[in-house]
């Protein structure tokens, strides 16, 4: 299983052979703990839990200080489970150290992680709407969405309508990144491209799915 917990760095670029620019985003990757190893027959499903970011015993609960101290795992702050296939699960048992030499440069990787949240915004700056006119009497409806509802029939707004609501801070998936650097000394991890989230974000990295 190739999976990851960190945090992001921020972005950088670096000198490809050829000596062109690559844009890179810095994630600090592990070192992760297996925490527990789930089993279909038992669970139901086939997954491993890693932790990641050590802390004091008194910032997590007493449960999951409980759950980590089994393995005689000091205290983690992160917690996340990644299935995998049946049979996949006995490759790793539980309190062994994950690194971020699990990757190697050249492979595709795919980073989750949560959106920077922009709070309420209009349609224009949400879905991307063109404003109205700023001619012909109009002096108050410029960035107004515009007719939202119907006529006698069916007479009411259908579901789905783009409108203004909040912005942001969503579960997003970037697929196919390319990883550039390791340093496996400072756990750090370069890939080309962005990912979702401010810095100091938590952010997973899995292997590529639609990549061989």
């Amino acid at each position: 299983m190739k999976g990851m917990i960190g945090r992001k760095v921020g972005m950088t670029q670096v000198f490809d052979e050829q000596g062109n620019v690559v844009p890179v985003t810095v994630i600090e990757a592990g070192p992760c703990y297996v925490t527990q190893v789930r089993d279909a027959e038992r669970d139901g499903y086939a997954a491993i839990q890693l932790g990641f970011e050590e802390t004091k015993p008194q910032r997590v609960t007493k449960g999951q200080l409980g759950h980590l101290q089994k393995n005689n795992l000091p205290a983690l702050r992160i917690l996340r489970e990644f299935r995998v296939r049946n049979g996949e699960s006995d490759e790793l048992a539980e309190g062994a150290e994950i690194k971020v030499d699990v990757f190697s440069e050249g492979d595709f990787v795919d980073v989750i992680g949560t959106s920077k949240g922009r709070g309420f915004a209009g349609t224009i700056k949400r879905h991307g709407f063109a404003r109205g006119p700023k001619t012909h009497g109009q002096s108050d409806r410029m960035r107004s969405p515009g007719s939202i509802g119907m006529c006698a029939a069916p007479g009411r707004t259908l579901k789905g309508q783009r409108m203004s609501g909040r912005m942001g801070n969503d579960r997003v998936t970037v697929q196919n990144l390319k990883v550039v650097r390791i340093d496996p000394d400072k756990n750090l991890l370069a890939v080309r491209g962005s990912v979702p989230g401010a810095r100091g974000g938590i952010v997973i990295i899995k292997s590529a799915l639609k990549k061989s």
